[in-house]
């Protein structure tokens, strides 16, 4: 399989050296450098992310971008092929597989690179290392600065436990911190003359879960105290700080249930005459499908097949399996999957996915937020999921960082670059495929354009500075 060897081992070193959105340096270097030796023209810190790039091949029209992403999770350091949980000592860890995602956007590129020179067709292709995913809305300032605006389509992967054209919508959110300031006292001498900060962001949570019953059904506020105010009961503190995540189906609705947890929290500073600082920091917009693309995909991932698993491949993945003691179920499935019986007897004879699952187009709204939705709002985007993980436990585990070296995870990102070159191909050939994705994008936008929930003010930064 060409550039195998390469995408391996540029994936394996993105694995070695895990690093926090917005500080992906040695990544993005990785990638850059590799991009630059195969004659991609390089544009690097796009959108002021820092460790964001482009890497352009060709000319003209269309233009074609290939997305990938690079960071890594606190807390996930786990020793390779390891299927008990052994922590590595790094702090961090791949545990959502983006050092694959990036690595197999490159492949795609390539792919179509060749492609390009082969027939001597006219168009572009762009690699886009988006950084900082997971946490700091990489792709958001991305599409808020203009990076899209002369693409004519976005592709994209995810590696996944199956194998299957991704589709239904994402959360819009919105992150931000709560800071309170009183004044501190001597909570026996003198308590009345101290202003409790914490007790302001006590209420403020208290005045949140009685939202929760006035709030829609698939609304989601988390919160967590990130400064209690010290560790001396009898002072009353001075300083506290929350942090929430608020998201809902769409924008305009995410911010209007962001708007009532500001106005409580602006109560409860009123109740405890404490101040309140309301300190922005990221949002996502929920995800604009694109069926047009999708089918284009489904028929290529249908020709490309998926992978063939060796006998010691799948007893790799028995392995993992295993480690995850809770069995799936029907209800494991996604609401987009054609036959989740055939899943599920898939789940429980195979320790990994070894076929293409079909799906049903959904406009449907998973409950969880990717900044891959800000690009779907400017330019047509289709998404694809392949099997690089067993069964078992899902993303941001410690499974999953454990098996994001082997030839499993290696097979599933190769897949997915193939999968989305011959995907980027059709588009080639046949440019009235460009046009009707564009129809629908227009279509499902129903006259509403593209504000990113990030206001101008507020640029790219490291998450808590």
């Amino acid at each position: 399989m060409k550039y195998m060897q390469e995408l391996s081992r540029i994936a394996d070193e993105v694995w070695n050296h895990p690093e926090p959105g917005f500080l992906e340096k040695e990544s993005s270097r990785i990638q850059r450098s590799f991009l630059k030796e195969q004659g991609f023209e390089i544009t690097e810190n796009i959108a002021d992310t820092m460790t964001g790039y482009s890497a352009s091949w060709g000319s003209g029209k269309p233009v074609i971008a290939f997305l990938g992403e690079f960071d890594a999770l606190y807390g996930l350091g786990q020793e390779a092929d390891c299927s008990e949980y052994h922590p590595d000592g790094n702090e961090m860890g791949h545990g959502c597989g983006h050092h694959l995602l990036g690595t197999g956007a490159i492949g795609a590129a390539l792919m179509v690179r060749d492609y390009l020179k082969e027939t001597g067709r006219e168009g572009t292709v762009i690699v886009y290392g988006c950084p900082a995913e997971e946490s700091g809305s990489g792709k958001a300032y991305m599409a808020r600065d203009g990076v899209f605006k002369d693409t004519d389509i976005a592709l994209t992967w995810h590696p996944s436990t199956i194998h299957a054209v991704a589709t239904g919508s994402s959360q819009s959110c919105i992150q931000c911190y709560f800071r309170f300031h009183g004044i501190a006292s001597h909570a026996a001498g003198s308590p009345e003359k101290g202003r409790s900060a914490l007790d302001a962001v006590e209420l403020m949570d208290i005045g949140v879960n009685y939202l929760r019953e006035h709030m829609e059904s698939t609304d989601r506020v988390h919160y967590a105290i990130t400064n209690s105010g010290g560790k001396s009961p009898n002072v009353v503190q001075a300083e506290a700080e929350v942090k929430y995540l608020i998201r809902s189906t769409a924008n305009s609705k995410c911010r209007k249930l962001y708007e009532r947890v500001v106005n409580i929290a602006k109560g409860a500073a009123l109740m405890t005459e404490t101040s309140l600082d309301v300190i922005f920091d990221e949002g996502l917009s929920n995800t604009v499908i694109n069926e047009t693309l999708e089918k284009v995909m489904e028929q290529s991932f249908t020709e490309c097949g998926a992978p063939v698993y060796t006998e010691e491949e799948r007893a790799y993945a028995k392995k993992f399996h295993d480690s995850y003691e809770m069995p799936e179920t029907i209800d494991d499935i996604p609401v987009y999957v054609k036959d989740k019986r055939k899943l599920l007897n898939n789940m429980r004879t195979s320790d990994l996915c070894d076929y293409i699952v079909e799906v049903n187009s959904s406009d449907i709204c998973e409950m969880g937020s990717t900044d891959v939705g800000d690009v779907s709002w400017v330019v047509p985007t289709a998404t694809l999921n392949t099997a690089c993980y067993s069964y078992g436990a899902g993303a941001h585990s410690w499974q999953w960082v454990a098996q994001g070296k082997s030839s499993i995870a290696h097979k599933g990102m190769y897949k997915a670059a193939e999968v989305m070159a011959r995907t980027a191909e059709k588009l080639f050939e046949d440019p009235s495929l460009i046009e009707q994705a564009k129809a629908e994008f227009k279509e499902r936008l129903m006259g509403e354009s593209y504000e990113c929930l990030i206001p101008e003010e507020i640029k790219p930064h490291v998450i808590g500075d």
